[in-house]
């Protein structure tokens, strides 16, 4: 059921929402697990140059415990961790399409 709002409480989620995506990262993470992807940790750090290990690891444990991105473990030597997105986060890669339409519009 959608929710009723008004100017002021519109404003109140959208900083909500902003707040679940910020960072340099995130966004960048997202594109990397739209549409099903599974990726490991290496993997990712590999398809984002410049990322340190440490903040791929923060962003992914915000993103997890924001509920967008579930990670499996795998009880193996080495351990084998996989990353992919909720259903919830998944449901993010067209509102991400439309951002990125509006941004072409400006010519």
């Amino acid at each position: 059921m959608s929710k009723t709002h008004t100017p002021e409480t519109a404003a109140q989620d959208v900083e909500t929402i902003l707040k679940l995506l910020e960072g340099r990262w995130k966004l960048i993470i997202l594109f990397h697990l739209f549409g099903g992807k599974v990726q490991r940790f290496s993997h990712l750090e590999r398809l984002i140059p410049g990322i340190s290990q440490k903040m791929l690891a923060q962003q992914l444990r915000q993103l997890e415990g924001d509920g967008i991105v579930l990670r499996t473990l795998y009880p193996e030597v080495p351990p084998k961790v996989e990353y992919r997105l909720t259903d919830w986060g998944q449901a993010l890669c067209p509102v991400l399409d439309a951002l990125l339409q509006w941004a072409e519009q400006r010519g």
